[in-house]
């Protein structure tokens, strides 16, 4: 008599032709925690995942075979060489994001990756799809996606004009660590240390004139237009725009012992050693902070807006300079600006999370800056994440709370029903996406840039 598992496949390892048998799949976690599936040869991997997720209770997992495969969900299991009574091992994921002007893309750290939102600003990335397996991590452009493999090489899509098309440099992107990205132009730190540079030569994306001291680089920092390295002995390099922190010749002398470094649009301020702070670039957002050179001590770290910087002391209060339209001036709430355990800014607005929970904030109300309509909501405030018009709190239940520009994702009141067990929260310059505890997704905001996601890309999520 034939075993069950030969009944269940001719000679060739392939399903009969006359039946569709059942083939039992054992899935377990690392933890030890298993479960046992029954399911047709013909049946796609990603069904078989979608059993596991429900049963483990795991919105994103990887699937990996007894010989360390990672299984491609869009394969039948009869394609992806499984039989019946194998043992696959499901490894907990939790999903990334990252978004352009008007496009995110969502993957889970060495499996597949979904884009959505406008095609010009890296919505489709159909045209490298079959180059996005093993994703680490991705980063972000105005119009462009970056992804680093686990082999360390670089794939890039969207506009050509502001990095989606790295086939210049594609031979030098090896080895890849992290990348960063001003508006139009990528930089790309190696494992040698060494940086390649890719995208708009104005914006940066070409590093030729200082390519000789771009060695032993430890950080990179990118403001719209320009980059900056802090190298090994804590010095720093730039180029780029020069009217947008592209030229630091006039500072050169002080960027000594740089700890960490922010930029707005047009400028950069360095923290040192001694916790004091050194800016440069376009004066009226946030390249001279003349004004407020004094406070700036024992500066532990520091967000900007487009236009302004916001730096947190070690007492947990907050100095501010740069354009006063874009929160460089917090003078009629320095009196609520204690305690502050974290800044998040969007174009023109700044919002601080008070030890609390409770948030503050200030700068161009239409970006913000006012949120005395959803004041008494703001209570135990987790995170905050910004798009680049309006403002979404995650709170320590699970939900979420907006405000500012409405069209920009600042009202989600109509799917406050919607908003619960929120994990992860992400924006574009004009939409939100949430990841909830289920992980389900939900959007909201300007339905071109993001705000709206197609069912087609829904059911890409199921594959991851």
């Amino acid at each position: 008599m034939e075993s069950g598992r030969s009944r269940s496949r001719t000679r060739e390892g392939r399903c009969p032709r006359d039946e569709v048998p059942k083939w039992t799949i054992n899935v377990s976690l690392p933890s030890g925690s298993s479960m046992r599936c029954s399911k047709s040869c013909s049946c796609k991997v990603w069904e078989l995942k979608a059993a596991a997720k429900e049963f483990f209770r795991c919105p994103f997992l990887l699937m990996i075979s007894a010989d360390g495969q990672l299984l491609d969900g869009r394969q039948t299991l009869e394609e992806a060489h499984l039989h019946h009574g194998d043992h696959l091992t499901a490894v907990i994921q939790a999903p990334k994001m990252a978004a352009t002007y008007g496009a995110f893309a969502l993957w889970c750290c060495g499996g597949g990756t979904v884009t959505w939102g406008d095609a010009e600003c890296g919505g489709d990335c159909s045209s490298v799809q079959d180059q996005l397996k093993h994703v680490q991590d991705i980063y972000a452009s105005v119009c462009a996606f970056a992804a680093i493999t686990a082999d360390g090489s670089v794939v890039t899509w969207g506009h050509p004009d502001a990095g989606g098309d790295s086939s210049l440099v594609r031979d030098q992107l090896t080895n890849v660590q992290h990348i960063q990205a001003s508006q139009r132009a990528f930089a790309a730190l190696r494992a040698d240390r060494s940086v390649v540079t890719w995208g708009n030569p104005t914006a940066g994306g070409d590093s030729s004139g200082v390519r000789s001291q771009l060695h032993g680089v430890r950080e990179l920092r990118a403001s719209a237009g320009a980059f900056a390295a802090v190298l090994s002995d804590r010095s720093v390099v730039t180029w780029g725009d020069p009217e947008r922190g592209g030229d630091s010749s006039a500072v050169r002398e002080q960027l000594q012992t740089v700890q960490q470094i922010q930029a707005s649009s047009s400028a950069f301020a360095a923290v040192l050693a001694d916790e004091s702070v050194v800016t440069w670039g376009k004066a009226e957002d946030g390249g001279d902070s003349s004004r407020v050179r004094d406070e700036l001590k024992h500066v532990q770290t520091i967000k900007s807006s487009a236009c302004a910087f916001a730096a947190i002391l070690a007492d947990r209060s907050v100095v501010t300079w740069g354009n006063r339209e874009y929160g460089g001036d917090s003078s009629e709430i320095q009196d609520q600006l204690k305690d502050v355990q974290e800044i998040q800014a969007s174009e023109c607005a700044f919002a601080a999370i008070r030890s609390d929970g409770s948030v503050v904030t200030w700068g161009d109300p239409d970006f913000g800056g006012d949120c005395s309509l959803v004041q008494d909501q703001l209570k135990n405030v987790q995170k905050i994440q910004a798009s680049h018009f309006a403002f979404c709190a995650l709170l320590k239940n699970g939900g979420a709370v907006t405000w500012g520009d409405a069209h920009a994702g600042g009202d989600s009141w109509m799917l406050q029903d919607q908003l619960h067990d929120v994990q992860h929260i992400h924006a574009s310059h004009y939409a939100f996406a949430a990841v909830l505890a289920d992980g389900s997704l939900v959007t909201w905001g300007a339905s071109h840039a993001g705000g709206g996601m197609p069912r087609a890309k829904r059911e890409e999520l199921q594959v991851l």
